[in-house]
């Protein structure tokens, strides 16, 4: 026989009032809008009663109940399928990283990602200058001062100290000056070399990873719209944005592909270029992705690639009769278990973007969306040096040798 909380906690659950936010999940108070946050894994809530009498309170078993229990309907020919899955309440526990190996990894990265993005620049071809007066800056040493500027997080004229110390050092041939610096990130033909600079800074990891998850997410920016509003009669503004769509190994976390796009970029349309460009450089098991990329095209265009699917149905999906419709949706209802512990890699994608804009900001400092979209590049391409340093540490991979691109 159940508790009176764990009828409460059960009743919270049959409501609805259960939401997953990563790790923890928000309960919804019976009695009020408040939430509380309840960590399962720690038997923790935020709670009064939990707080100041230490017990399980209704909010945990309200997240126990609906973590034992996960019930999905769409409808399937004209019918409604519902979809159970049962998982076992045990504690999670997570891999411990090699923590000597992880030291070392902190300790050496600054030094080690100037060495590798030196490497990595030294195969981009400066095109000719067949004009008159002083011959341009190396296009290898103005990506160089990009990267590292972002890498830095500072402005171009406070970065200025650390981009010549690098020229000293010999990674690159002569420090550009801020101006120039920024002069190069407002220039579009730069975005294509830059994405394959991220492509490339990926495909050591390529013996490694093997499972992918495709998402996207948004870079603020300090420029505003702003318009007149006839219906409230008063000048009406808010803040643009810059969107980044990429695809990410589950393993290591590294960015395989990218493209940037304006706040308006959809999330499917996009998947064709991520997956052809991470198809080049790894060998695709599993694509996990969420609701937002599911469609019949995108289904077979995984399985094309030698990939299988994990991507939930909505809850108005309907059977088109394409195959790999058909072969997923079989997966979701008849071995749900298996599905979803595919399905939960997914949460990787959703890390590599917390780290991304821990470590070099949220926020874009251009301007123009030329150069933002430059500058989200450059973030993306000093997050996978980051990478590969703790991966030569802690995996023992070799790093990259340079190729030539134009």
């Amino acid at each position: 026989m159940l508790s009176a909380r764990a009828e409460r906690g059960r009743a919270l659950a049959a409501a609805g009032k259960v939401e997953a936010l990563g790790k923890v999940w928000l309960v919804r108070s019976q009695s009020s809008s408040e939430r509380y946050v309840v960590n399962l894994g720690e038997g923790t809530c935020t709670c009064p009663d939990h707080e100041e009498r230490g017990i399980k309170c209704k909010h945990v078993f309200a997240a126990e109940f609906t973590v034992k229990q996960e019930t999905f309907t769409f409808a399937s020919d004209g019918e409604t399928v519902q979809a159970t899955r049962t998982e076992t309440k045990v504690r999670v526990a997570y891999r411990q990283p090699d923590w000597p190996a992880y030291h070392r990894a902190q300790c050496a990265e600054k030094a080690t990602v100037q060495s590798l993005l030196r490497s990595l620049c030294s195969g981009i071809v400066t095109p000719s200058h067949p004009g008159r007066g002083p011959k341009p800056i190396p296009l290898s040493d103005a990506v160089y001062a990009m990267t590292m500027k972002v890498y830095c997080g500072m402005s171009a004229r406070r970065a200025t100290g650390e981009i010549e110390a690098c020229t000293e050092a010999g990674h690159m041939t002569r420090a550009p000056h801020y101006n120039s610096t920024i002069n190069y990130f407002e220039k579009a033909e730069l975005a294509p070399l830059l994405t394959t600079l991220v492509e490339e800074s990926a495909a050591p990891l390529a013996s490694i990873e093997e499972a992918f998850a495709p998402d996207s997410t948004g870079f603020s920016t300090s420029v505003y719209r702003r318009w007149y509003d006839a219906k409230y009669g008063r000048e009406m503004k808010e803040a643009t944005w810059v969107k980044a769509h990429a695809m990410v190994g589950c393993k290591t976390n590294v960015v395989t592909a990218i493209v940037v796009t304006d706040k308006d970029g959809a999330d499917s349309p996009q998947l064709p270029a991520l997956v052809g460009a991470t198809q080049r450089r790894f060998s695709m098991r599993d694509i996990v992705a969420d609701k937002a990329y599911l469609s019949h095209d995108n289904l077979a265009l995984i399985e094309k690639a030698g990939a299988k699917p994990f991507i939930p149905f909505k809850t108005n999906s309907r059977d088109g009769g394409s195959a790999a419709w058909l072969r997923m949706r079989g997966l979701f209802l008849y071995k749900a278990d298996e599905f979803f512990a595919h399905y939960h890699q997914r949460s990787n994608v959703e890390s590599t973007f917390s780290a991304i804009k821990r470590l070099f900001g949220g926020a874009i400092r251009s301007k123009r969306f030329a150069a933002q979209r430059n500058e989200v590049l450059c973030k993306a391409l000093a997050y996978n040096l980051t990478v590969l340093v703790h991966a030569i540490h802690e995996l023992g991979i070799e790093p990259f040798q340079a190729r030539r691109m134009a």
